[in-house]
C-alpha cells in the first residue's frame, strides 16, 4: 500500500472513530437522561481497584453534591452509609460478593452533604469474574426512596395521632396502655371539657378547634414525664399515667391540667372560657384499656354531677 493510500485509510479510520465516539456520547447522554427521569442511578464497581463508574449524575445530586465534588470510589460510598445501617448494608453486599446470596439488595440511609439523610434502595449483582472465578465487577442501581419513606412516616403518624392536636389518637391508646401496664403501675385519667359546646355555639367551630390545640399544648407542658396524652375525639382527652394513683405528684399534675383548662383562651374572634372535669382510675391486673377507661369515665361523671371543675378517683 502506498503512503498516500495509507494516509487516506488513516483519515477514514479517524472519521469512523470520531463517529463512534459521537454515537457513544449521544447514547450515554440519552441513558443518563432516561435514568434521571426515573430516579435511578446506574453504577458499576470494579472490585480490585474500588473504582465506581456512575453512568448518570443522579447519585451525587441525590446526596446534594455538585458534579466532581466527590470521588467515585467504593470507600467514599462506604463512608456515606448511615452509621446505624452500615453494618447491615455491608453484610448484604459481601454476602453476595462471597457467594452466600444470589444478589445484593439493601434499603438504607445515606448521609449526604451537611449530613442530610437520604433513603436509598440499593441493588446489585456480579457481572464479571476473572479466570479463577473471583468477582471483579458488580453492576447495580440506586433508587432514591426518601419521599416514599417520608410518606410512609406521615401515614404512620396519621394512623396513630389525632390530626388536629397531634396527640395520640383513640386507635393507638390501647397499644400504649398494654405496653405501659406490662412495665408497672398505671392510672387512666379521663378528661372532659366543661362549657366547650358554648365556645362552638358562640365563637364557631374554628375557634373551638383552636381552643383544643392550645389546650393540648398546655397539657403537654404540665404533665409528668412518660405520661401519654391522647384525644378520644371531640372534647374528650385521656392521660395514661405510669404511677400509683396515690402518688402525690399525680394529684398535683391533675390540678395543673385543671388550671390549664381554666385559663382564658385567645382565639381569632374573641376569648374562650372553659373548664375541665377529670376522673382517674387505677389499672387492675386484668383490666383492658376499655375497662379502666369506663371506671375513669364514671368518676368523671360524678364530678360533672357535683358542679364540674374538679377531679375524682374511681372507687
Amino acid at each position: 500500500m502506498s503512503e498516500e493510500a495509507l494516509r487516506q485509510q488513516i483519515q477514514i479510520l479517524k472519521k469512523h472513530n470520531a463517529r463512534l465516539k459521537r454515537i457513544a456520547h449521544d447514547a450515554r447522554n440519552k441513558l443518563s437522561a432516561a435514568l434521571d427521569g426515573t430516579g435511578l442511578c446506574l453504577w458499576q464497581l470494579d472490585i480490585p481497584s474500588g473504582k465506581l463508574v456512575i453512568f448518570n449524575r443522579r447519585w451525587g445530586a441525590m446526596l446534594g453534591f455538585q458534579p466532581k465534588e466527590t470521588k467515585a470510589q467504593f470507600d467514599v460510598w462506604r463512608e456515606c452509609l448511615h452509621p446505624d445501617d452500615a453494618d447491615d448494608v455491608l453484610k448484604a453486599f459481601y454476602d453476595h460478593i462471597e457467594g452466600r446470596a444470589p444478589y445484593y439488595e439493601a434499603l438504607h440511609r445515606m448521609l449526604g452533604k451537611n449530613d442530610n439523610i437520604k433513603w436509598v434502595l440499593d441493588r446489585g449483582r456480579v457481572t464479571e469474574w476473572d479466570d479463577q472465578g473471583n468477582p471483579i465487577k458488580v453492576t447495580g442501581t440506586h433508587i432514591d426512596m426518601t419521599k416514599e419513606k417520608e410518606y410512609e412516616a406521615q401515614l404512620s403518624s396519621l394512623a396513630h395521632h389525632d390530626p388536629l392536636t397531634g396527640l395520640t389518637n383513640r386507635h393507638a391508646l390501647p397499644s400504649h396502655f398494654n405496653q405501659m401496664k406490662a412495665k408497672g403501675p398505671l392510672c387512666v385519667a379521663f378528661v372532659d371539657l366543661d362549657n366547650f359546646k358554648h365556645v362552638n355555639d358562640t365563637l364557631g367551630h374554628r375557634s373551638g378547634d383552636e381552643v383544643l390545640i392550645q389546650l393540648s399544648q398546655r397539657i403537654s407542658a404540665v404533665v409528668l414525664p412518660n405520661v401519654v396524652i391522647g384525644r378520644l375525639g371531640g372534647d374528650e382527652f385521656v392521660l395514661l399515667i405510669p404511677f400509683l394513683i396515690d402518688y402525690p405528684k399525680v394529684r398535683i399534675m391533675l390540678q395543673a391540667v385543671l388550671d390549664a383548662a381554666l385559663l382564658p383562651f385567645d382565639v381569632d374572634n374573641g376569648h374562650a372560657q372553659i373548664g375541665a372535669s377529670i376522673g382517674i382510675a387505677q389499672v387492675q391486673e386484668l383490666d383492658r384499656f376499655e375497662d379502666a377507661l369506663t371506671r375513669a369515665d364514671e368518676a368523671m361523671y360524678q364530678i360533672k354531677k357535683n358542679g364540674k371543675q374538679g377531679f375524682g378517683l374511681a372507687g
